[in-house]
This record gives structure tokens, sequence and C-alpha cells, in this order.
């Protein structure tokens, strides 16, 4: 079975108590990864540097995708922002586990918990 180059993915964001939520729903992966770091890239560009990314609705991220969050974690350490993930998927947990980015960039179950963090 191939897998197609048309998966979904969702990208938008809002603003939610003075910060950005970054909402994306489907597969982060090769094919999609580069809309999410579409995204990521025009925020911090805009000068928007507090970001929560929800990925409570993806569940499945590969290393594209990762790699998306950790250059957006550069441009939002470079201007003093932050940047924290909402992750429920365990397979999309354990994908931040084993690379060691739970470390680097903080992890909560809700965007509740985010902004509150």
């Amino acid at each position: 079975m191939c897998q197609s180059a048309d998966v979904d993915l969702d990208v938008s964001a809002r603003e939610e108590g003075g910060r950005v939520v970054v909402v994306a729903i489907g597969e982060v992966d090769v094919f999609t990864a580069p809309q999410l770091d579409a995204e990521l890239s025009r925020l911090t560009a805009d000068g928007r540097v507090d970001l929560v990314v929800d990925l409570s609705r993806v569940d499945f991220l590969d290393s594209t995708g990762l790699s998306a969050l950790v250059k957006a974690l550069k441009r939002v350490r470079e201007a003093d922002g932050r940047l924290v993930v909402v992750v429920v998927a365990d397979r999309v947990a354990k994908v931040f586990r084993l690379t060691g980015l739970d470390q680097l960039i903080p992890l909560h179950p809700s965007v509740a918990e985010a902004l509150a963090g």
C-alpha cells in the first residue's frame, strides 16, 4: 500500500489569552509538515513569539514535523518568546520522548493547561 501525497493537514491560528494558539489537525509528515512550518514561520516573522502549538488532534508526527517545531523553537527563543505543545496521542508524545525534545519543548495535555502554564 502506497501513501498518497494528499494526506490532509489543517493548520489554523487564533489568539487566546494574549498568546497565539496554532492548531494542527491530521497527520504531520513529510508531505504536510511544510504547512505547519509555513504557519509557524509566518507568525514568528510577524513578531508572534508566544506560541501554543495544539497537536491534540494530530495522530501521526514524523521527523519533518519535529523539524518544523525545532525551527520555530529556535526563532521563538531568539526573540525571548516561548513555545509549548499540546499532545494527547501517546504515539505523538512518544516521538518527543524518544528524541529528547520533551526536555526542550514543554508538553501539555490540553490547551487550557498550556495557556495556564
